[in-house]
């Protein structure tokens, strides 16, 4: 990706490149400030890459209280959903009554504020249905009688991310990938911030106000980097997800209620597989190096088979993810008890260049935190030249740019201008790239022209439109955050992607 021209002083650092730093770089720019972010890793190689692929109200936290925070998600769902309707879209998800666990007057009462909370307007209302005689119940055993069905979205996480940050750098951010920050210091009423792209030489660049958008990494960057004196206030909290072969035929999705009152979710993922997850347990060490272990495969595979007439066993995992969520340190008892909100600490003091940490937020409400963040920052910065607070909710991310209800009318339109690629393909890539799938393909008119085929439907085009477009340098990046090929790959497949990448980087450097 081409990046903006440096200035002498940025109006805003941010550390970070998942859905909160990317967020807030798409909004500063676009309201006229100078931004700069660095990302130690990829964008979205941590917690934004491993949700449940959710774009929804929460519907569990409503026990916890959190009606705030559940009616911005609830608001959100359908903006988001306008502005990238490539990532983004509705998915019915069936709650079945379990007897010996919450009621069916309190699941009805908190279905109906999910209903009427967060001013839905497409999406279809809740409606109860009777499992014996409806297709949801086939594969549920037969003492769940009753179930309840309500809306909410699906979104791409990791795409969401990287569409963000696209977006702020075609409007003039630099966005750095594998950058670190190693210092930043108060000097002169301005940050003073030190980084290091893959070990090289460090680099300094100044700004004007500092965002701590480093997800689970926020307490340690208060603390070695920014040498902060006060708590960092951070509750990990590890999720886990694990993947099948498709348990049903149908579309919608199951949420189900465990004994220990969690709640998770059986979700139709990547045409032939089904996503189970998520779990939430309190977590130390590394966030990088999170994974999904025994104990917690077993516990998903156990509240999944005990809902589904064929069980689901261990055995039958193809892939698991995890993820850890920088949540604020309330005190709550329990990692599932912790709040989901998100929390802003600024540190301005008199005469000295404003610094902002991110603690928790979620995937759903990243577009308001952008603008929470952006308005506590604004008495520190200049005044803004270009678009007002909101704008990121009315002009489409890239590839977004057709109706909520235009994903049919344009797959015709691209089969009848490229016949030669499957149709199973160009599905997948306007799923993934929206409208931008033409800069992708082309002028091809044949399938020769997109280049040979690296595995699974890749081809050597889109590995190209990756590299100059989206950031990608390693094939985990293309296979396991940009797509989700990785699970129709073979090892030697990924290994042939990134002998690819080092082909382009090669080509790259001798023509520099």
């Amino acid at each position: 990706m081409p990046q903006a021209s440096t200035p002498d002083i940025f109006d805003l650092a941010i550390i970070g490149g998942g859905i909160n730093g990317c967020g807030i770089a798409r909004d500063a720019v676009g309201r006229g400030w100078s931004v700069y972010l660095c990302e130690a890793n990829d964008l979205a190689s941590a917690t934004s890459s491993a949700s449940t692929k959710l774009v929804h109200g929460g519907l569990r936290y409503l026990e916890y209280y959190e009606f705030r925070l559940v009616r911005e998600a609830l608001m959100e769902r359908e903006v988001l959903w306008g502005i990238a309707p490539h990532i983004v879209w509705p998915l019915r998800f069936v709650l079945p009554h379990h007897k010996g666990l919450r009621p069916a007057w309190l699941l009805r009462l908190g279905l109906f504020l999910y209903d009427h909370l967060g001013g839905r307007k497409r999406l279809p209302p809740t409606r109860t249905k009777r499992l014996h005689r409806d297709p949801a119940g086939r594969m549920l055993k037969p003492e769940y009688k009753v179930a309840f069905e309500y809306s909410d979205c699906w979104v791409e996480d990791s795409r969401m991310v990287l569409l963000n940050a696209r977006d702020a750098a075609e409007r003039g951010a630099v966005v750095a990938t594998r950058t670190r920050c190693i210092a930043a210091e108060r000097v002169d009423g301005l940050w003073r911030v030190t980084t290091q792209h893959d070990g090289g030489e460090p680099q300094v660049i100044r700004a004007r106000a500092l965002v701590n958008a480093a997800g689970p990494w926020v307490g340690q960057v208060l603390q070695s980097v920014l040498r902060a004196n006060t708590p960092s206030q951070v509750r990990m909290v590890k999720g886990s997800h694990i993947v099948v072969r498709r348990l049903y035929p149908e579309d919608h999705c199951y949420i189900f209620q465990n004994a220990d009152n969690r709640i998770f979710f059986a979700i139709p993922y990547e045409q032939d597989f089904t996503l189970i997850g998520t779990t939430d347990l309190d977590y130390q060490g590394d966030p990088g190096k999170a994974h999904a272990s025994a104990e917690e495969i077993e516990y998903l595979c156990r509240g999944t088979s005990e809902y589904f007439l064929r069980p689901v066993t261990p055995d039958q995992v193809v892939w698991t993810y995890s993820g850890v969520r920088p949540l604020y340190d309330d005190g709550a008892s329990k990692a599932q008890a912790a709040t989901r909100d998100y929390v802003l600490t600024l540190d301005a003091p008199d005469g000295q260049a404003a610094q902002l940490s991110i603690f928790g937020g979620k995937i759903t409400t990243y577009r308001r935190l952008a603008e929470a963040a952006l308005a506590k920052l604004a008495p520190h910065l200049p005044a803004a030249t270009a678009r007002p607070s909101g704008w990121t909710g009315t002009v489409p991310l890239p590839g977004g740019d057709f109706p909520v209800d235009g994903f049919d009318a344009a797959l015709d339109a691209l089969r009848a201008r490229y016949p030669f690629v499957a149709g199973h393909t160009l599905r997948r890539l306007l799923r993934a790239y929206g409208t931008c799938v033409r800069d992708l393909l082309g002028d091809a008119t044949s399938a020769e022209a997109l280049g040979q085929v690296l595995g699974a439907d890749l081809t050597e085009a889109e590995l190209r439109y990756l590299v100059r477009y989206e950031w990608a340098q390693t094939a985990a990046d293309v296979v396991w955050r940009r797509s989700k090929l990785g699970l129709r790959m073979t090892p030697q497949d990924i290994a042939r992607v990134d002998a690819a990448l080092d082909t382009l980087r090669s080509l790259r450097d001798q023509a520099a």
